[in-house]
């Protein structure tokens, strides 16, 4: 193959395809339905609620939100997803 601009990820699947490291998934269209239905499942639907919270903790989310460069919303709906899945826990 002729040399193009890739990113280290690239080189690393273009050199694995080289070497014949890759093989042929058995069951092709039923893996693909299998993993259809993952993604149908992972894509939740929301769910509007009305939240009161302080002055402060709003003009924090908002400074937050900024720093990460998403919605403030998003924000707020990342933490709470992330405290009841466990992902998130208070330290004291």
């Amino acid at each position: 193959m002729n040399e193009m601009a890739l990113d280290k990820e690239e080189k690393e699947i273009l050199t694995a395809l080289e070497n014949n490291e890759w093989k042929s998934v058995s069951n092709l269209e039923k893996k693909k339905a299998t993993f259809k239905k993952m993604a149908k499942r992972s894509i939740a639907k929301t769910k509007r609620i009305t939240l009161r919270v302080t002055e402060q903790d709003y003009e924090l989310a908002h400074v937050h939100a900024i720093q990460v460069g998403i919605p403030y919303q998003t924000l707020i709906s990342s933490v709470i997803h992330k405290y009841l899945t466990g992902q998130l826990q208070e330290t004291r």
